[in-house]
C-alpha cells in the first residue's frame, strides 16, 4: 500500500496515513496450534479467531503462569537463576513472580519443608485463587531427601497436591523450566480429558 504523506507545517513529527484494520500484517486468519487453517473471505478483510472456548482458555492459562515461590533452601538459588536474563523464562509467559497468593495460579515449592513450616504453605496454598498448580522443585520438596527425620515433610505432597515433580539436589534452572512447559502441557491435557478421558496421575521431570 502506498504511504501518503500528511503536510502538517505546524508539527515536527513526520506523519503517515494510518494502515485500515484488517490490512498489511494483519490480514488473514489467526488459528491456535491443532486447528486447521481457512481462509475467510469477505468478512470485512479484518483478523478472526476460530477455536473452542476451552481450547483459547487453557491456551492463555498456559502461556500467562504467575508463579508463587515458596523458597526454603537451595532451589531456591536456582529458581533465582532461572527468573533471571541468561534463561528469559519470559518466552513461556512465566515471568510474572507474585509474591502474593492471591495474585498466582502456580506455588513453585523450592527446598526443605519442616513440620513447623506446613501449617504456613497449607494457608498459602489454601489462599491462590483456583485453578492453581504444584511444582515440588528438588529432591527435599519431593521426598524429605536426604533428611530422614521427624521434623522434616517428607515430601510437600503429604499436605498439598503436586502435579509436577522435578527432581535433583538441586535441580538446575533448565530442569525447573521443563517442569513449567510440563504444566502447560498437563493444561492441554486436562482439558482434553475433561472430555471423558480417564484422570490424568502426577508428570516427573527428568533430572538434568
Amino acid at each position: 500500500m502506498p504511504v501518503r504523506r500528511i503536510e502538517n507545517p505546524g508539527s515536527i513529527i513526520e506523519r503517515k496515513e494510518a494502515t485500515p484494520p484488517g490490512e498489511d500484517a494483519e490480514k488473514g486468519l489467526i488459528t491456535l496450534p491443532g486447528e486447521a487453517e481457512r481462509d475467510i473471505e469477505d468478512l470485512g478483510g479484518g483478523s478472526y479467531l476460530t477455536t473452542k472456548l476451552d481450547t483459547v482458555v487453557n491456551w492463555a492459562r498456559g502461556n500467562s503462569l504467575w508463579p508463587m515461590p515458596f523458597g526454603t533452601a537451595c532451589c531456591a538459588i536456582e529458581f533465582m537463576s532461572m527468573v533471571s536474563s541468561h534463561y528469559d523464562i519470559a518466552r513461556f509467559g512465566a515471568e510474572v513472580v507474585r509474591f502474593s497468593p492471591r495474585q498466582a495460579d502456580l506455588m513453585i515449592v523450592a527446598g526443605t519443608v519442616v513440620d513447623k513450616m506446613a501449617p504456613v504453605m497449607k494457608k498459602i496454598y489454601d489462599q491462590m485463587p483456583e485453578p492453581k498448580y504444584v511444582i515440588a522443585m528438588g529432591a527435599c520438596a519431593s521426598s524429605g531427601g536426604m533428611f530422614r527425620t521427624y521434623s522434616v515433610t517428607q515430601g510437600v505432597d503429604e499436605i498439598i497436591p503436586v502435579d509436577v515433580y522435578v527432581p535433583g539436589c538441586p535441580p538446575r534452572p533448565e530442569a525447573l523450566i521443563e517442569g513449567i512447559m510440563q504444566v502447560q502441557r498437563l493444561l492441554d491435557e486436562r482439558a482434553r480429558a475433561s472430555r471423558g478421558a480417564a484422570p490424568l496421575r502426577p508428570a516427573t521431570v527428568a533430572a538434568r
